[in-house]
């Protein structure tokens, strides 16, 4: 790191400290960190985000030793861990019961979503902060994902004290949620993290979550543009701005592509950016409709069409 990042590292320390917010980059997305220990300062994310509080919060930690003073770490978790951390793996795991954890993150559950991120600055900021950090997606609540510092300033503006600006997030989708009860675990969410991969470490299939919201990430309709979107289309209308995947013939100006060697880590690298310039040249030439090619479920393609069909849910 350059001293320039030292000092952006002491500046974001001194603010969390503050009970301020600052925006932090991930190897996933960009995350809204405040001080998970801190009522207020967590009350303020929800403010920021216009997060309902019924949905749960991940706190961010320095590895397995930190994770063991908010939560139990049972055996399966604990394989996880070793295995998957640092990265784009959330653990759903019970919470203990005299933390000094804030209970907003936990929504009113008894669990606690939890995660070592991979990516440089968001490890030196835990590690100087020496205390976990909530950190959702740095944007308004439901709509398309960060994962440029400049996506969090068309989204929350001055609502951020302060933007750590890490260049693009790699992986570019959230990271993956499974909860962990006794010998039982359960796909909360798909993400960074293939289904198939966690599967191969567990020696066991996951479960699939049935609608209690016990995580980020399982509201209906999530990351939503402005447009609507119309999935799984094979051709662009004349009305539609179009995003392909693969071979895209048409070739029109107007067509964006997640990778056009249908490479599913590139394409989930591209979905919110490209989420956003469709939402964009949309509305410069007045056009109501993203249409969206089909995405192969295997792999990160489970993440990529999860995302999708919560941006194309029916909307309150």
């Amino acid at each position: 790191m350059t001293a320039l990042d030292h000092k952006d590292i002491s500046d974001a320390v001194r603010i969390i400290k503050n009970g301020g917010l600052v925006a932090m980059p991930t190897e996933t997305v960009y995350g809204l960190a405040a001080d998970a220990t801190n009522e207020t300062a967590v009350a303020r994310i929800f403010e920021a985000k216009g997060r309902p509080q019924f949905n749960p919060l991940i706190i961010h930690v320095s590895g397995m030793e930190m994770a063991r003073d908010f939560v139990e770490v049972p055996p399966r978790a604990q394989k996880l861990m070793a295995e998957f951390w640092p990265g784009p793996l959330t653990l759903v795991l019970p919470r203990k019961q005299h933390s000094n954890l804030s209970l907003l993150v936990s929504a009113g559950l008894d669990t606690v979503g939890v995660r070592m991120p991979r990516h440089e600055l968001a490890q030196a900021l835990i590690k100087a902060i020496d205390r976990p950090l909530a950190a959702p997606s740095a944007n308004r609540s439901g709509s398309i994902s960060p994962t440029r510092a400049e996506h969090v300033r068309e989204s929350l503006g001055e609502r951020v004290d302060m933007i750590l600006d890490g260049g693009p997030c790699p992986i570019g989708v959230e990271s993956t949620i499974v909860k962990i009860d006794g010998d039982a675990a359960t796909l909360l969410r798909p993400g960074g993290i293939a289904r198939e991969e966690i599967e191969s470490v567990l020696g066991c299939a996951l479960s699939s979550a049935h609608g209690k919201i016990e995580a980020p990430g399982m509201m209906t309709s999530h990351y939503a543009p402005d447009a609507t979107m119309r999935l799984n289309a094979t051709e662009q209308k004349p009305d539609e701005i179009h995003i392909g995947f693969g071979d895209v013939a048409n070739g029109k100006p107007t067509a964006f592509n997640l990778s056009e060697t249908g490479d599913l880590t590139e394409a989930a690298a591209n979905l919110f950016a490209y989420l956003r310039a469709a939402d964009r040249m949309a509305k410069m030439q007045g056009l109501k409709t993203i249409s969206v090619a089909p995405i192969p479920m295997d792999g990160l393609g489970e993440a990529i069409n999860d995302r999708l069909a919560r941006a194309a849910a029916p909307r309150d």
